[in-house]
């Protein structure tokens, strides 16, 4: 049994702020090839979690805020924003549910964010095709520009 109370988001996030890629996740699923993923994920401003989808049709995914704010950006094929949408723990509009094959991108938009993700497993790494060919890969030099003008959307 684990409690999910504030001294864990408290340290989860602490890590996400030490982290090199500003997020962090906490798994309460057992194995990455067991069938339900289960995760908290820490994200601070300015991470970059790179425009995705998840091609297996059971992949769909449900993100919950539980602390903070995060935006969910939707694009279409070629790259154009075709939704944002500012998810607020407490807050009107709390949580998504993506289904699999959707572009989308997440971002922390204040200190101390946090959600809580649920999704079929078993982990698979993202293959070619379910990163986005038109948005700059993590680490590219112009990816911070890039998510610079995501989180743009939200102010």
């Amino acid at each position: 049994m684990t409690l999910i109370d504030q001294t864990l988001l408290d340290a989860l996030s602490t890590e996400a702020r030490q982290a090199p890629r500003g997020r962090k996740n906490r798994n309460f699923h057992p194995s990455d090839d067991f069938p339900a993923h289960r995760l908290l994920n820490a994200i601070e401003p300015g991470s970059y979690v790179m425009p995705h989808r998840h091609l297996d049709p059971a992949k769909g995914e449900t993100i919950v805020v539980v602390r903070g704010a995060v935006g969910i950006v939707l694009f279409d094929d070629e790259g154009a924003v075709t939704a944002t949408h500012r998810l607020v723990a407490g807050g009107e509009v709390v949580g998504i549910d993506l289904p699999a094959g959707t572009w989308h991108s997440v971002l922390g938009l204040q200190p101390g964010s946090v959600f809580f993700e649920a999704k079929a497993g078993p982990y698979v790494a993202m293959q070619a095709a379910e990163r986005a060919p038109w948005a700059p890969a993590e680490g590219d030099a112009a990816a911070t520009a890039y998510q610079t003008s995501l989180a743009q959307r939200f102010a």
